[in-house]
């Protein structure tokens, strides 16, 4: 019997943007029972320039995850995602007369009990164990750079006026993108997951994240995120962009449980 079932769902909101740029999916492997993946990517560019680029990358990502057979290297995958879409997306640039440029952010979970991730720029994931916050990707970003050397601190961050400038996203005609990895082996009900653009993470520290993921359906976590990101974000809230995956019991073995209960109360 499976040691968790998979419950999953993403949130989007435009925020106080012009058009949303952002873009998610889910994806079940259609060459590979018991493989699904979850995208995100935020686009940048322009008008429709971002939104073309992020839509290229979630593209990209479902095509090659077609293409997937169980044996296959997941981080290959993930890696070949990153690779074809920046070469479509600098091609799309020339063509459209537009500066489309994307982050990326993608995780792939296996019937080994595998969370394998990666990404580029600042479009994030978190791992939560429970109600507890355990990890989060690093941002490719200039303010990053800054605080790993010492000369700002975590929480300044947020706020610096230069928080906006990124060094790694796909796209770019001048330097290649570059793809940073991250793996959890031993999955089990209770872990669960968030990919998000910064329109989510900017407004949140990891403890409330963990809280809402933990104590709600992904449904309900997504509704309830999305409002909070509004009520902080307004009157200049960014696009809102996320998907959330929980690990959880089987109905078989909650019901299981209960009667065990039953049997240890009688």
């Amino acid at each position: 019997m499976s040691q968790y079932k998979i419950e999953a769902g993403t949130g989007q909101h435009i925020g106080d943007r012009q058009e949303q740029q952002d873009r998610v999916g889910l994806f079940a492997a259609t060459n590979a029972p018991g493989y699904m993946m979850a995208v995100v990517a935020d686009g940048m560019g322009g008008k429709s320039g971002g939104a073309l680029a992020a839509e290229q990358v979630v593209r990209t990502a479902k095509q090659l995850f077609d293409d997937f057979y169980p044996g296959n290297d997941v981080r290959a995958l993930l890696e070949n995602i990153l690779n074809e879409a920046h070469t479509v997306i600098k091609l799309s640039a020339v063509s459209s007369e537009k500066e489309p440029h994307s982050t990326f952010v993608a995780m792939v979970i296996t019937p080994q009990q595998q969370a394998i991730w990666a990404h580029a720029g600042d479009s994030r994931l978190y791992r939560f164990s429970g109600p507890n916050f355990v990890e989060k990707t690093r941002d490719h970003s200039y303010v990053e750079q800054l605080v790993e050397e010492g000369k700002i601190l975590p929480e300044e961050a947020k706020t610096h006026k230069l928080s906006n400038i990124l060094t790694n996203v796909l796209g770019s005609t001048t330097t290649p993108p570059y793809i940073t990895f991250g793996q959890y082996d031993g999955l089990k009900a209770h872990d669960s997951f968030l990919l998000c653009s910064d329109g989510l993470w900017h407004y949140f520290d990891d403890a409330e994240l963990s809280a809402a993921v933990a104590a709600n359906s992904p449904r309900q976590a997504s509704e309830l995120l999305i409002r909070k990101a509004r009520d902080r974000g307004t009157p200049r809230g960014d696009n809102c962009t996320f998907a959330i995956v929980k690990l959880v019991v089987p109905p078989a073995e909650v019901k299981n449980y209960t009667v065990q209960k039953m049997r240890r109360a009688i």
